[in-house]
């Protein structure tokens, strides 16, 4: 193996792993390339040399230095074929996807269309990767969070309110779940749980009437719109409410220790299970463990069961 092509998605810690991918790469003389813009520089053959002084200084750094974008065409055939024609004519050995569930499942496709060696890195802040403890960038989006709950717990303590947080989480609560834990949070609506609303604001008029004046409710973004929820607890209650949408800020910011140890691993071996010739799998981290799971598995959304945990946030809250 002599040429490999790096696709990157964004979240904190991507660059720790493309800075551990290049190194290790190039310790077996093996030149590396970076693909600007993720698929659609693939099909638009944009390549760019990196080497050990590329990736000098980047282990602390968010977002990619290869920046990303989310491709359409590369999911159709012609797209597809234009990114396997550019991998020829490039000379490249072998391809490493760093990216959450839609990378992957481009890099699962490439896999099957060409037989150059193709492997996964699971970077996403979601943490819903079928047979993934840990995702890359998901510590640090839940650090992210926590961060800026706490100061949001001041105003609410000082100004007696209720705040609803929105955080980022599409189809998966795992960023709710772990934020309302951590961060003693009276309450958090997950897409994984039906959640009565006219129960949750019969608790509140309970504990204000007893003396709380403030509560903080983590709402997921694909269970709810946190203003939505807001209207009606104002309307249910009569209690003032403040929302508090934090956005793309999550996928952003210095990756934590334990994103950039991660994310160090996983791209060392990756680069190691690529030199084998193995394809179309995923590298992972599993019961403490990296190992290796096929692609067509690690493209399944991931299910959280939160009933557990749930009944603890609720527990330790009351």
């Amino acid at each position: 193996m002599k040429k490999i092509a790096i696709i990157t998605r964004d979240c904190a810690g991507v660059n720790a792993a493309l800075r551990a991918v290049v190194r290790t790469a190039n310790k077996h003389h093996i030149q590396t390339f970076g693909v600007i813009k993720g698929y659609d520089g693939l099909i638009d053959s944009k390549f760019i040399t990196l080497n050990r002084s590329s990736v000098s200084g980047i282990v602390n750094l968010g977002g990619t230095i290869l920046k990303t974008s989310r491709s359409k065409r590369f999911f159709t055939n012609d797209g597809q074929k234009k990114a396997i024609k550019n991998l020829h004519k490039n000379k490249i050995d072998g391809v490493i996807v760093i990216g959450g569930d839609g990378s992957l499942k481009g890099a699962h496709r490439l896999a099957k269309r060409t037989k150059i060696p193709v492997i996964g890195i699971p970077a996403t802040i979601d943490n819903d990767i079928t047979g993934v403890d840990l995702t890359i960038g998901s510590d640090t989006a839940v650090n992210v969070v926590l961060d800026a709950l706490d100061k949001i717990r001041d105003t609410a303590t000082s100004l007696e309110r209720i705040f609803l947080i929105e955080v980022m989480g599409r189809e998966s609560g795992y960023i709710a779940m772990q934020v309302a834990l951590a961060g003693g949070c009276e309450e958090v609506l997950l897409p994984e749980r039906k959640s009565d609303i006219k129960t949750m604001c019969e608790e509140i008029k309970q504990g204000n009437a007893k003396g709380k004046s403030s509560w903080i409710i983590i709402v997921a973004e694909g269970r709810a719109k946190a203003h939505d929820i807001a209207r009606d607890v104002t309307f249910i209650t009569g209690l003032e409410t403040r929302v508090a949408v934090l956005g793309h800020i999550q996928r952003g910011g210095h990756p934590t220790g334990v994103d950039r140890i991660l994310a160090t691993k996983l791209g060392h071996y990756a680069v190691e299970i690529l030199r084998t010739g193995k394809t179309d799998v995923c590298v992972s981290i599993k019961n403490n463990k990296i190992v290796t799971i096929p692609l067509s598995r690690a493209t399944q959304r991931k299910t959280i069961d939160v009933t557990e945990t749930y009944k603890l946030i609720k527990l330790l809250t009351k």
